[in-house]
């Protein structure tokens, strides 16, 4: 019996794109493989930790970098470290008074809900949020007058979930935080470029594991010292409750390695994949397919359907397929608006069929 059957669980086909809430990727046999290995051996943790981060940095052309349990994990332990400073106290008491200077800038567009809130993490971390400029607009002057002798950090979100027009950039952002003697944390979660940010000047770049890279559970903050060591002194602190396993450590270098072996699949590839779905889409009455490229200007493709019928609306077709012994998710961002998205990384080609086939049944209904 599979692990769906034991459970009871509903099989899903996941043309949402790379999200927690369906378990993010699938991992390779190679990477399940070097899983299996480090699960079943020892390992002196803290020098594991140390090291492999080190191997990452190495790959990454960084400085430094340490690999820990989610990019979430990653936005908290870097707030604690860059409030902490490697201060042993605080690393056992991180909302101490004897330390004031806690406020973590970021553009108020940035402050989003991306399963929890940023603010979230940054309050885990004993941080205190300051948003700069409006949800609309942030230029670096907006930043700049909210930098006080109480600013720990400024925080940059980039990501589809944040507000993209208006907003000053990386490189903006870090030179603010040059100006003033400031660390710069950028969380990038979902990006596909390694390098790029760190490059930009930020000072702590926070990647998923399991997303682009498809890793199982993690994430790894690239960085520069002495913030990447303060972040891994969190460990003994806040960290020791979100710590990730041996087996997920070895789990994210294997598939790092694959990754930046092979890449990730192209946007060109995804476009002929993407154009005989669209047109099967086009021959179900009651739709309307394009395709359109990722909001965040990634080498991302998906089909956007509008759906035209009226008997049913976005909203309703979605929730139809979630229905049965297989459910398929969607990115549904633009339901209101009549709009659904297939993201096709994840899906192969019998799923595909599978998906018209329902969406066949859903609209004749």
């Amino acid at each position: 019996m599979d692990n769906h059957g034991k459970f009871g669980l509903k099989k899903v086909i996941n043309a949402s794109g790379k999200m927690t809430i369906l378990g993010v990727s699938k991992v390779s046999d190679q990477v399940a493989a070097a899983q299996k290995a480090a699960g079943q051996t020892f390992f002196e943790m803290a020098d594991l930790t140390v090291k492999s981060g080190q191997y990452v940095a190495d790959l990454l052309g960084a400085e430094n970098a340490t690999i820990v349990s989610s990019a979430s994990s990653g936005i908290a332990l870097s707030t604690a470290a860059v409030i902490g400073q490697g201060d042993v106290y605080h690393t056992y008491h991180h909302l101490t008074d004897r330390i004031s200077k806690r406020e973590i800038i970021i553009p108020k567009g940035h402050n989003v809900n991306y399963g929890t809130g940023v603010e979230v993490m940054v309050t885990l971390g004993g941080g205190k949020l300051v948003e700069a400029g409006w949800a609309n607009e942030c230029t670096p002057e907006q930043v700049e007058i909210e930098i006080t002798d109480k600013t720990a950090a400024l925080l940059y979100i980039k990501s589809h979930h944040t507000v993209q027009k208006s907003m000053l950039t990386i490189p903006q952002m870090s030179e603010i935080a040059k100006k003033y003697g400031l660390p710069l944390i950028v969380d990038v979660a979902a990006e596909e470029d390694l390098k790029k940010y760190y490059a930009q000047g930020a000072d702590l770049v926070i990647y998923s594991g399991a997303k682009a890279i498809e890793a199982p559970s993690s994430a790894v903050v690239v960085g520069r010292n002495p913030y990447v060591p303060w972040v891994q002194l969190q460990n003994k602190g806040i960290g020791r409750a979100m710590k990730i396993g041996k087996d997920n450590i070895i789990g994210f270098v294997t598939a790092l390695e694959e990754y930046l072996s092979n890449g990730s699949e192209s946007g060109e590839h995804m476009i002929a994949r993407l154009t005989p779905f669209i047109d099967q889409l086009n021959a179900i009455s009651g739709l309307s397919a394009q395709l359109v490229q990722d909001s965040a200007g990634r080498d991302i493709f998906r089909a956007s359907v509008k759906v035209t019928s009226d008997k049913l609306s976005a909203l309703a077709v979605i929730s139809a397929l979630k229905v049965g012994d297989l459910a398929i998710y969607t990115r549904e961002y633009q339901a209101n608006n009549g709009i659904i998205e297939f993201d096709i990384r994840a899906v192969d080609a019998a799923e595909m069929t599978a998906i018209i086939t329902k969406l066949q049944t859903i609209m004749a209904s």
